[in-house]
């Protein structure tokens, strides 16, 4: 593509030709603020931040879509912008409900912080009539304040092209203009699948998780429960994100020392149960691939695929995996094994999983994961982003906590359980089982590089033991309805298909720590937190899944075999088709 020459604020530059005018002020090292710019996802000109002024046009552009051509003439920050700016955000300001000091995203909130650059002084420069919503807390995973949106639509963009929900949008015109479902039906109602990508594209507090930390703060203060924490692999990439640690550091041990300074009775690897999975779902795809039946086998480790293939693709039910996901696993498991070893009534054992995910929330609730009667898997479930508020309110110094160590005796977790957030990763654990399973044979390569990376859509074919084995690995549920509809329509054939609901995996997922646009576009946070984890697959002790020495005892000790009449009972799950209307 041939460049352009440009001046921006009196300055001269070369840059490609088609970049749009906020392209073209990065590229040259000037920052142009914005609040509904989402890099392809929402290019749609409509907060009027981030206007500027171009020599020969009749009034600002708005430079996330207005194009560049050569000799252009750009003003980034002239008295006319700057003053367009901030009535801009003084007009926003007057629809918005201002209790900052309580938000949940206060100092982590892009309107807060124009308006501090801007000094926006005088919230009430266009005081009159606002609108009033009532706050839908309907469903299970989070709550929605139309108060708080201010129409950037950044929710509507990720919902309907990286998810293929579309359950949010425009509704009434004008100043009566909301974000919400069709018909004005409430969350909880329609066929959301509670991935949460909605709240981690939010630049304001509109949208947030259900906070769990009260109902975790009681039963840690409960001298009769006995709170057990398990963490998922892609929060120790990034809780530390929520006290200034680089994006894709591995902080696992200040994070187990953390959550034991809070209170809690015994900090467990999620990892552990990652293995589990592998070893129930690579034995149930050799026992489907050996007899041919409900394939492709479609992996079921995140809840937010489940409950879009549940609305959305129910025919393909059959083909998923019964297992349940390693947060569920975890606590059917604490709850019969680890009670019975311990001697404690199931009852008084209070399971929390602290997750990267917000429909882990969803999943806690769900009827059919209750290993014990009457008692869920599951008690509670924390976002990354809760767990960090917990930390922050107890008073805990981040910088000053020691290495910890997950306890036992499910403290142990492979690296291929590690990989387990990222995109691929499931796929990867399996095959490292699987090989060895099917050859008797030891891997020495342990990285399947096909099934690594962030695109959307992956594939690969692997001989193993001489079967042919074709695999898929996909992120986003957009991409898991374009690839189910390729197998639906006989374009392509799998054997085994990985689904991640949340683009990129569980590094991505929709309780992670928020960033804001600035950074969303300017790096690809997912590959950064995914980095992270396979740095520490490279550096744990056990990397593959059936050689973990706690995996092998809970099997000698409990379940018996992989896949056994007990393992079903306690580690296997079942699936309800669901109307998408």
């Amino acid at each position: 593509m041939a460049d352009v020459n440009i001046k921006i604020n009196g300055n001269d530059y070369t840059v490609p030709a088609g970049s749009t005018i906020l392209q073209a002020a990065r590229m040259s090292g000037i920052s142009i603020p914005t609040l509904c710019y989402l890099k392809d996802i929402n290019e749609i000109g409509a907060c009027r931040i981030c206007v500027v002024e171009v020599k020969g046009a009749k009034s600002l552009v708005a430079a996330c879509v207005y194009p560049v051509n050569e000799g252009m003439e750009i003003q980034t920050n002239s008295p006319k912008v700057i003053e367009a700016r901030k009535m801009t955000l003084e007009l926003i300001l007057s629809n918005h409900k201002k209790e900052c000091l309580s938000c949940v995203r206060s100092e982590n909130c892009e309107l807060q912080a124009l308006c501090k650059e801007y000094g926006i002084e005088d919230a009430h420069a266009f005081a009159g009539v606002s609108n009033k919503y009532t706050i839908d807390d309907s469903a299970i995973h989070m709550i929605r304040d139309n108060e708080k949106c201010i129409l950037c639509r950044r929710c509507v963009a990720v919902c309907e092209k990286n998810q293929g929900v579309a359950v949010i949008g425009a509704n009434d015109r004008g100043f009566d203009t909301n974000i919400s479902c069709a018909f004005d039906y409430d969350l909880g109602n329609v066929a959301c699948i509670s991935c949460g990508q909605c709240i981690t594209a939010c630049p304001t507090g509109a949208l947030s998780e259900k906070d769990d930390t009260q109902k975790v703060f009681d039963a840690i203060n409960d001298p009769e429960k006995i709170v057990l924490v398990q963490t998922a692999p892609a929060v120790r990439v990034g809780l530390g994100e929520e006290f200034g640690e680089k994006i894709g550091t591995v902080v696992t041990g200040k994070m187990i020392s953390a959550i034991r300074a809070l209170g809690v009775d015994k900090v467990f690897d999620t990892n552990f149960s990652a293995d589990l999975t592998i070893m129930e779902e690579a034995t149930e795809f050799i026992t489907r691939y050996t007899r041919k039946e409900n394939l492709p086998l479609i992996t079921s480790c995140s809840p937010g695929w489940i409950k879009y293939c549940e609305h959305y693709h129910p025919d393909m039910i059959p083909n998923l995996s019964t297992c349940k996901s390693p947060q569920g696993m975890f606590g059917a498991t604490a709850k019969t094994y680890y009670a019975q070893k311990e001697g404690i009534d199931p009852a008084n054992i209070y399971m929390v999983s602290v997750m990267p995910c917000t429909a882990k929330k969803f999943e806690a609730q769900r009827m059919d994961h209750t290993a014990v009667k009457g008692l869920p898997d599951i008690d509670a479930v924390l976002t990354v982003r809760e767990l960090a508020r917990m930390i922050k309110k107890m008073g805990i110094i981040w910088d000053m906590l020691p290495d910890g160590q997950f306890d036992s005796p499910f403290g142990l977790g492979s690296g291929a359980g590690t990989i387990f957030g990222a995109t691929g990763g499931v796929m990867e654990a399996a095959l490292r089982t699987a090989y060895e399973t099917l050859t008797g044979e030891e891997l020495k390569e342990l990285e399947f590089t096909d099934v690594r990376g962030t695109q959307g859509i992956k594939e690969a074919t692997y001989t193993i033991a001489g079967n042919e084995i074709r695999v898929a690995v996909c992120s986003g549920t957009a991409n898991a309805g374009k690839l189910l509809n390729m197998v639906k329509s006989g374009e392509k054939t799998y054997d085994f298909i990985e689904v991640m609901a949340c683009p990129g995996g569980c590094v991505n997922g929709g309780g992670q720590p928020i960033q804001p646009a600035s950074v969303r576009n300017n790096c690809d946070i997912k590959a950064l937190r995914a980095a992270g984890l396979y740095e520490d697959d490279r550096n744990l002790p056990v990397r593959k899944s059936h050689e973990n020495p706690d995996i092998k005892r809970v099997y000698e000790e409990f379940f018996g075999e992989p896949n056994s009449h007990k393992a079903h009972e306690v580690l296997h799950t079942g699936y309800t088709a669901r109307s998408k209307y």
